[in-house]
């Protein structure tokens, strides 16, 4: 049996388990060749990460790749991709492209959980973020991104908030003279207190903010649904009020950051509302699994199209 027919048999098996089905299942006799599996078609870009489904589609980042093109999803997410082996990074584009999976955000620099690197308008830290602003443009080239994360790191305790925007917003106009000639996009991703106290950027009106003094096409917002649920909360008047500058959303369900339908946010009605304002764009799942193994990884993608099936 081929790897690929493999999956596709654990995949739908899992489905019919899900739903109660271990009878029919078996009464079945699943066999690749006397089953036909129509990709879902979900009405929103998903992108899934790499692990989420490793216990049906291997280790292999390639097979899992395949995997989630043959469940339906068109994008993938990959935080580290910016550390990947060039080698690698060539190999799951090709991927990519053939299967129809579109590339999402990675990580576009050292991040600086601890120190004011940007806030603290240090010449020595921003030369290091725009330098590792210059080297994600040849990553997303050879990827195919168009958007790359941005965290502007911790507060700076000595300086007025006041000042430490204003060093933070000539840092990323300075970045956006980098990527605006390549239409590449840094998305500015608000972090909540809880898991990370202390950063300077925490809130959507303060990206908000921002992105209109930066005032680019490069400059826009990640906005991260787990995040600012924690952080402010009334998530669909902000993601309104913000719409203008986001470029790219990130899921996570709160409490436990696991798939949507495990923890409080209404992600059918939150969907709805993106789809309802004709959005393109990608929404990264950024959360771990509810469950563990094998269902645990089928469990992530019903989850997905259960609150899709609100669309």
């Amino acid at each position: 049996m081929k790897r690929r027919n493999f999956i596709k048999k654990g995949a739908l098996t899992g489905s019919l388990f899900t739903f109660g089905g271990s009878a029919l299942a078996t009464s079945l006799n699943l066999e690749p060749s006397a089953t036909s599996i129509e990709n879902h078609k979900f009405n929103l870009r998903y992108a899934p990460h790499e692990g989420m489904f490793k216990h049906i589609a291997g280790d292999s980042v390639i097979d899992q790749l395949e995997f989630m093109a043959d469940q339906g999803f068109t994008a993938f997410e990959d935080n580290e991709m910016r550390n990947r082996p060039v080698e690698q990074q060539s190999k799951i584009a090709r991927v990519m492209e053939r299967r129809g999976l579109q590339m999402g955000v990675f990580v576009a620099h050292k991040i600086y959980w601890n120190e004011p690197n940007l806030a603290s308008g240090k010449k020595e830290w921003r030369d290091e973020f725009l330098q590792d602003i210059t080297k994600s443009v040849e990553v997303a080239k050879r990827v195919n991104a168009k958007w790359m994360t941005v965290v502007p790191g911790h507060v700076d305790l000595r300086q007025n908030e006041s000042y430490q925007t204003a060093h933070v917003v000539e840092s990323l106009k300075r970045a956006c003279d980098i990527l605006e000639p390549h239409g590449l996009v840094m998305v500015l991703e608000p972090l909540n207190f809880r898991d990370h106290p202390g950063l300077f950027l925490s809130e959507s009106p303060q990206a908000y903010q921002i992105c209109k003094s930066v005032n680019s096409p490069s400059c826009k917002i990640l906005f991260d649904i787990y995040h600012q649920q924690i952080q402010e909360g009334n998530l669909i008047p902000n993601i309104e009020a913000c719409w203008d500058e986001i470029a790219y959303f990130q899921i996570g369900d709160n409490p436990g950051r696991k798939e949507p339908t495990t923890g409080e946010i209404n992600y059918g009605n939150v969907f709805k509302y993106i789809h309802s304002r004709q959005y393109k764009g990608i929404l990264g799942m950024e959360h771990g699994n509810s469950q563990a193994g094998m269902v645990g990884d089928q469990r992530v993608i019903d989850a997905y199209k259960e609150v899709d099936a609100f669309l």
